[in-house]
């Protein structure tokens, strides 16, 4: 099983940009589905983005689409996650988290390995 740790995190002006990075231990990270979620202050943890494991495919939620690249290197055993045009709303903790599951749900309940979180703070 690996183990996560999210790294990037800060406060921008909105318009700004981000990149988190998880990285991960373990020698069977390419096996993983990795997933970003997050959690705004007094909201429900809601997923973001997930990768396959061999990178080729993603998907994202609305909130995320056309803004957010999330993308992996399978060698240095990270996932990253661009994130552009950042508002406001997208200040949030940003976890990532992992998954033996092809095309995993998107629910939180399903995951049982995450990261400790990185905040993500958006001024206006």
């Amino acid at each position: 099983q690996v183990q996560l740790v999210e790294s990037g995190g800060g406060l921008v002006q909105a318009g700004g940009s981000l990149r988190l990075s998880c990285a991960a231990s373990g020698r069977t990270f390419s096996s993983y589905t990795m997933v970003w979620f997050r959690q705004a202050p007094g909201k429900e943890r809601e997923f973001v983005a997930y990768i396959s494991w061999s990178g080729g495919m993603t998907y994202y939620a609305d909130s995320a689409r056309g803004r957010f690249t999330i993308y992996r290197d399978n060698a240095q055993n990270t996932v990253s996650l661009q994130m552009n045009s950042l508002k406001p709303e997208d200040t949030a903790v940003y976890y990532c988290a992992a998954t033996t599951t092809a095309f995993p749900p998107i629910q939180v309940g399903y995951y049982g390995i995450w990261g400790q979180g990185t905040q993500v703070t958006v001024s206006s």
